[in-house]
Order: C-alpha cells, then sequence, then structure tokens
C-alpha cells in the first residue's frame, strides 16, 4: 500500500547530514566529554541516519572502523569508547557499525560470540546480563540473539530459555515489560517481538491484542507515545512502528500524520527533537528517520525493523531470514 504524505513540511536531509558531521566537532563542550559513554552508540546513530538518507559516505569510514575496533576489550566485548568497560548494548552497536561500513570480518566472530554467551545465565530464570554486573531485561534478550546472527552462532545460546523469559514479561494487555512483572512499554516490546522473530518464535504473540495497544500508543498530533498517559516521542516512530512492521499491522497507524509529527521536530539548522520546540540530538534524528523510512517517506532508503539497519545491508548479510520466521496466516 502505497502512502500519500499530505504535508508542506520537508525532510531537511542536507540540514541532517550537516548536523550529524558537526557531532565530533565540538570537543571543546562539557556536553562532548559527559557524553563520552555513549560514542559508539553516538556513531551508530548517526550511521544509521546517514544510510536511510542516501548519504553514507558522509562519514569517514576508516576512522570509525579504527575507532570501534579499538573499543574492543579483552573479554570479547565492546564498550561505549576506548577504554570503557564491555556491554551488550555497545558491543551490538559496534557490531552493527562494522556490518554496515563492510567490515564485519576484523572483528573474531568467536570472540564476541564467547564474550555474549558469557552473560547468559540459568539462576533464577534463564536469560541474558547487559554485562558482568548482572542487570538483566528484554532488551539483553534481543541483543544477545541479534550480536550471535551475525556470526552465525546464535544455536550457542539457550535460545528456548531466552524465549520462556520473553514470554514471561508479555502482559494481559498483549504488551511486554522490560522483566516478568514489568509495564508494558513500547521499546521493550520492539525488543521482545524483535527477539521472538530472531526466535522463530513469533507464534506466541497475541498479535491482535498487541496490534491494537500499539495503535493506541498514536495521538491526536500524529505523535505516539511509549505508554498509556505519556507524551508523544518522536523516537517512538521507531519503536512502535518497527514492531507494528514486524506483525504486519504498519496499517494500523496514521503513517501521514506521524511523518508530519517528525518533521515538526526537526530543528532549522539540522537535527530532529524528541517533539516540536525541543533541542535536538542525535539519538532522535536517527529514530525519527528510522520511523520515516518504516512509513515508506519518499528519498530515503528501506529499513529492516528488526535489526534497525538498511534493508540492503541486512540482506547482503543473509539476516532477512528471520521473515521466513513470520506465521503465514499474517500475511492473509
Amino acid at each position: 500500500m502505497t502512502e500519500t504524505f499530505a504535508t508542506d513540511a520537508k525532510l531537511l536531509a542536507d540540514k541532517h547530514v550537516e548536523f550529524i558531521q558537526n557531532l565530533d566537532k565540538k570537543q571543546d563542550g562539557l556536553e562532548y566529554w559527559m557524553t563520552e559513554h555513549l560514542r559508539v552508540s553516538g556513531i551508530y546513530w548517526g550511521l544509521v541516519a546517514l544510510f536511510l538518507l542516501r548519504r553514507p559516505h558522509a562519514l569517514d569510514h576508516e576512522q570509525i572502523i579504527s575507532y570501534v575496533l579499538s573499543c574492543q576489550n579483552a573479554d570479547g566485548g565492546f564498550g561505549g569508547h576506548t577504554n570503557h568497560d564491555s556491554h551488550l548494548l555497545y558491543t551490538m552497536s559496534s557490531v552493527q557499525i562494522l556490518a554496515m561500513l563492510n567490515a564485519l570480518d576484523q572483528v573474531d566472530g568467536l570472540r564476541v560470540t564467547k564474550y555474549v554467551l558469557s552473560l547468559q545465565t540459568k539462576s533464577p530464570m534463564t536469560t541474558v546480563c547487559g554485562d558482568k554486573w548482572g542487570e538483566h531485561d528484554t532488551r539483553f534478550a534481543f541483543i544477545a540473539l541479534a550480536i550471535l546472527s551475525f556470526f552465525n552462532t546464535q544455536d550457542q545460546l539457550d535460545v528456548n530459555g531466552v524465549v520462556e523469559y520473553v514470554r514471561g514479561a508479555m502482559n494481559y494487555d498483549g504488551g511486554f515489560g522490560s522483566k516478568p512483572g514489568g509495564e508494558s512499554h513500547a521499546a521493550q516490546v520492539y525488543t521482545s517481538v524483535a527477539a521472538l522473530a530472531l526466535a522463530g518464535r513469533l507464534d506466541i504473540i497475541d498479535r491482535d491484542r498487541l496490534s491494537s495497544w500499539l495503535a493506541e500508543r498514536q495521538l491526536p498530533c500524529g505523535g505516539l507515545n511509549g505508554r498509556p498517559q505519556k507524551l508523544e516521542d518522536v523516537c517512538y516512530a521507531w519503536w512502535v512502528g518497527s514492531a507494528l512492521d514486524i506483525l504486519q499491522r504498519r496499517h494500523w497507524i496514521q503513517a501521514s500524520k506521524l511523518a508530519n509529527f517528525v518533521l515538526s521536530a526537526q530543528d532549522e539548522k539540522g537535527g530532529i527533537a524528541d517533539r516540536p520546540g525541543d533541542v535536538a540530538d542525535v539519538y532522535h534524528t536517527c529514530f525519527g528517520i528510522a520511523g520515516l523510512a518504516l512509513v515508506r517517506y519518499p528519498g530515503l532508503e528501506e529499513v529492516d525493523p528488526v535489526y534497525c539497519m538498511p534493508r540492503s545491508v541486512v540482506e547482503r548479510l543473509g539476516l532477512d531470514k528471520w521473515q521466513s520466521n513470520v506465521p503465514e496466516s499474517w500475511s492473509q
């Protein structure tokens, strides 16, 4: 189904490219150094936006590859910056960056796999922790499955145990919380649905109930919130939209109204904020553009709803096989 976008606002693509290019040129500011732990994440967010904007070479690829590789630690994981402790979040972003830049062969997949497997725990339930300190939630269940899929080592994980952990986080409203007993939240819905897509267990989802809960996240302004009674936020164009896309229910929200909301949060100097009038940042720039790509906004590359990378990259790596896990009845 082709969406018609009736709006006077336009995507300020060139301005967003400049915004991303200038992020590393602000090293004299306190904010730059206080966000040091997010450096790898920031590169991932910026690269995704640039790839979807069809400007993949706007940043120096070799410089990025060298930096990311310098963030890998002896345990095989990656930190958020050089000499920072390893964490599953930054390991995922590092692997995604290297995959987009066609440099995945420069990292030892066995070392990364060993690190991911070291974070699996079976007490009191089978799940995966974010780091050696033991935090666990449905984000890490998805991330572990996703990282291992890049190296074709997913079968070394207790996939059934992880699936049961995610199932335990499913609520009466169809949504998923951060862990069993947690309140349903759109970002956790994305990670849970994506995890089940990779594990081949989308069948356990109450598709209609979850789709309804996700569709109810759209507010009169066109934006989406993460849970009931909360404000709209640009990033949920991705968290809600991706889950609906996997569920093949993207048409359950009004794409044109959502696009208008995202475009209204643009800064005229570049970048996208969480909502109109706020300060733009690379996180919301990434997920705002990714959300627009999900609803097929013109001029953007297609994005994969599981990996949050360009569909062309996912297909090149043979990772689009998750689509064969979608129940046949969903396409009828």
